[in-house]
């Protein structure tokens, strides 16, 4: 997994890549304006902060989360090793937002208002997603947003449970995703039905799904 944000409006020129999540403790080694922040129990990585990323890749633009080329973590991965840290970064190219298809919506066991999907997503696999939306039901289409997606507020989407119960990954609706008049309530959003599961959420299209 591989996820990186660059804000250079609040953080300057840093790069920051998440890697794993959070533990309850870390600690930090800075070397060569690059700060790994790792779990000191298992040494595991969670991510690094590049603290002059346009020094490593100087045609770097955006703000917020950022997709990274091949050739972008090649350097990165040699930035590291320059600085005496492993070279262990994985350029990932697929999108975590993909149509999903509710296959089933049953009540929660331990609430009344929780309901527990089973949720198709890319090549047939299915996820188990517990969702509060108000309109959540079986046999419709959705955005799912998959273990490791960042939401367009910053939001990680990490395995997780909800009064018990496993849920991997979120349904999200249009507000959540930041989509153009979409409506400032919950629910999910339904999409109509020539989408294709296990598709990338196209984003572009998605902007003319609400009218004003």
């Amino acid at each position: 997994m591989l996820i990186a944000s660059y804000n250079p409006r609040e953080l300057g020129d840093t790069l920051i890549v998440v890697l794993a999540q959070d533990t309850p403790q870390q600690a930090h080694t800075v070397r060569d304006g690059i700060a790994r922040i790792y779990d000191p129990e298992t040494e595991k990585t969670l991510g690094y902060n590049f603290l002059a990323i346009s020094e490593i890749l100087p045609a770097i633009t955006g703000n917020g989360q950022v997709t990274l080329s091949g050739d972008d973590v090649a350097a990165l991965n040699q930035a590291l090793e320059d600085a005496g840290f492993a070279g262990e970064l994985v350029a990932e190219t697929a999108s975590r937002f993909v149509v999903g298809y509710v296959k089933t919506a049953t009540p929660h066991p331990d609430s009344d208002h929780l309901l527990v999907t089973e949720t198709e997503v890319a090549d047939g696999k299915t996820l188990k997603i517990v969702s509060g939306s108000p309109n959540m039901q079986a046999d419709i289409k959705v955005v799912v947003a998959e273990v490791g997606a960042m939401m367009p507020n910053g939001l990680i989407i990490w395995p997780g449970e909800l009064r018990g119960v496993a849920s991997d990954g979120m349904i999200c609706s249009g507000r959540e995703l930041g989509l153009a008049n979409a409506p400032q309530k919950p629910g999910a959003l339904i999409l109509p039905d020539d989408y294709q599961v296990g598709e990338p959420f196209d984003f572009d299209r998605g902007q003319t799904i609400f009218t004003a």
